[in-house]
């Protein structure tokens, strides 16, 4: 099975490398550091006491996995980190987060699944252990590893019952595969159980390392700034939204009986769709200013109804800035995203009916109270204009989210005693 996997790879290696070009018209980052993605290198790295490799495929694990890093480089003092990506915005907030490890963090690109290309980047790079993030699994990456006698590890792992349909359909790769991993450390405990489902043999429950993400202080004053900018009005955040939300969210926007003044502020995940949605708040006549428009001293006008979040690396800012938020992913289905950071923020949570990927914690945060579930954008808008119109519901919502947030810390330590023996 893994043959014709492998096989399949390279015949549809050069329609990948071509979709990686046209992407690229629109995020340069795609057409740069394309050796990487192949396994060849330009030169031997730096010689290191032990090499750890951690992946992270894109921004949301890059962000996650921030806690994880600084508790290995501070374990083991003379490792080195290997941080690899799929895409250039994972890679970019991965250079913005880990500046401060100078050349103790050292990012590539994570190679094509084709077998070769995994053995040359393990040749290159000596990796003592492969740590991957949430849900990445790799049939001839691990193979690769259990080939070289690397340790492969599954951090902050997750698994709803949906991918494990997936997974299981795809039958003796997966599983296979799953055999191969060395340490699987769960989210919960249903993800530990269906994990071993799979196949692998070493399953433990961490928690997750995202509770242990630390607000930066940087982001808390942008955040400031912006909300000064903004001034006094009602501000409700949707954050991280996905292709066919917005139009959902702006058409209840204009139907809403929201408080007078409320600014809309919208952040889509992806990167390439910024100008699409900004056609898009034109198309409903609203008024829309972007964020990459505000400079360092201006203000949104007070007749601006929608703002573009059209920046890179400023989710907890925008969250620092906002009343309420909403996370998007949650409206169509296509299984939410990350609530844990606005609860951390204090902030009043509101989330759709989709919520597959994040299922365990997003009930936990309903029944803290901190977050409430909407059935779609029409009941969206209604809710938060009742929270938007109390201020001490409005409060008392975000400190709920808070303790929420707070409770549940300590994934990373857990992770660490878990990995530990595997690096003695």
């Amino acid at each position: 099975m893994r043959l014709l996997y492998t096989l399949a790879w390279w015949l549809a290696l050069p329609l990948v490398l071509a979709r990686l070009w046209l992407r690229g018209r629109q995020e340069p980052g795609y057409r740069q550091h394309w050796g990487e993605r192949l396994g060849f290198y330009d030169r031997q790295p730096a010689p290191a006491a032990e090499t750890i490799w951690l992946h992270a495929v894109s921004v949301g694990e890059t962000r996650a996995a921030e806690p994880l890093i600084d508790a290995l480089l501070a374990a083991w003092p003379a490792c080195r980190i290997v941080l690899t990506h799929m895409t250039p915005t994972g890679r970019a907030t991965g250079k913005t987060l880990f500046a401060k490890h100078g050349a103790r963090l050292v990012q590539s690109y994570l190679p094509y699944d084709t077998g070769a290309m995994p053995a040359r980047f393990i040749r290159h790079f000596a990796p003592r252990i492969c740590i991957l993030m949430e849900t990445e699994v790799w049939p001839n990456l691990i193979h690769q590893c259990n080939r070289y006698k690397v340790p492969v590890v599954l951090a902050n792992a997750r698994l709803s019952q949906r991918s494990l349909g997936k997974a299981q359909r795809l039958g003796k790769l997966i599983t296979d595969a799953a055999r191969g991993i060395t340490l699987v450390a769960a989210q919960t405990q249903d993800d530990a159980e269906r994990v071993r489902l799979l196949g692998v043999r070493d399953v433990v429950v961490t928690g997750s390392i995202k509770f242990d993400v630390v607000v930066p202080a940087a982001a808390l004053a942008t955040g400031a700034a912006l909300r000064g900018a903004i001034g006094a009005r009602p501000v409700l955040l949707c954050a991280s939204t996905r292709e066919g939300e917005e139009q959902l969210l702006l058409d209840a926007y204009t139907r809403a009986s929201l408080p007078d003044g409320v600014l809309l502020l919208i952040v889509p995940r992806h990167p390439q769709r910024f100008d699409e949605v900004e056609k898009l708040v034109l198309t409903h006549g609203l008024t829309v200013q972007r964020r990459s428009g505000l400079a360092q001293d201006d203000f949104v006008a007070a007749g601006t109804q929608v703002l573009l979040g059209d920046s890179m690396g400023e989710m907890f800012a925008y969250y620092a800035a906002c009343d309420c938020a909403f996370v998007g992913g949650s409206l169509l289905p296509l299984g939410g995203q990350n609530l844990i950071e606005p609860a951390a923020l204090g902030k009043p949570v509101l989330i759709g009916p989709h919520t597959f990927n994040f299922a365990l914690v997003t009930e936990q945060a309903i029944t803290a109270g901190g977050t409430a579930r909407v059935a779609d954008a029409d009941a969206l808008m209604a809710q938060a204009s009742v929270l938007l119109q109390d201020p001490a519901r409005l409060a008392a919502m975000g400190q709920k989210a808070l303790a929420f947030a707070s409770q549940h810390r300590g994934a990373t330590p857990r992770t660490i005693a878990a990995i530990q023996p595997l690096l003695r």
